[in-house]
């Protein structure tokens, strides 16, 4: 069986936030895309951390805290998220997803973002491999008789 790997399923167009976005047009921009956080990167495309749903709502604490609505992005950001390579299989994926409460894995090649693994994209690919490999049982199973089984041998003699 070949192995999926994270460069197969992973999603290259991913909506970015660079570090000075304010902090409630990022909220509008993960609202808009329907999406619950997003990468940010430098100007040279180098990944720096996430803003997530999260990320939001510790800055909306914090901002009516101390009276301060806002802020840049980088200030609520997670600096240290798991990531993965282009080269981590589905399996390795799968096993962060189940163990940790992370929604989405940052695809880093040389610590700049080449694309995003979701809980979906893994749910997605596996139902489109087992369709493959018809690992679904049929639509009409056919039925099994076992009418027979309790007769004895001598019941149908072979001529």
């Amino acid at each position: 069986m070949e192995r999926i790997l994270a460069k197969d399923i992973m999603v290259s167009k991913v909506i970015t936030l660079n570090p000075s976005t304010w902090v409630f047009d990022a909220i509008e921009t993960l609202l808009r895309h329907n999406i619950s956080g997003a990468p940010i990167l430098d100007e040279d495309g180098h990944f720096l951390g996430i803003f997530s749903e999260k990320s939001s709502m510790q800055a909306l604490l914090t901002g009516t805290y101390h009276e301060l609505p806002g802020g840049q992005v980088s200030a609520y950001a997670v600096t240290d998220p798991q990531t993965i390579t282009e080269h981590t299989d589905i399996y390795e994926i799968a096993r962060i997803f189940s163990t940790t409460p992370i929604r989405r894995l940052p695809v880093l090649r040389d610590g700049k973002l080449v694309g995003q693994v979701s809980r979906r994209d893994v749910l997605r690919a596996s139902s489109d491999h087992a369709a493959g490999l018809s690992m679904r049982p049929p639509a009409h199973p056919r039925p099994l008789y076992l009418s027979a089984v309790n007769e004895s041998p001598d019941a149908y003699p072979i001529n």
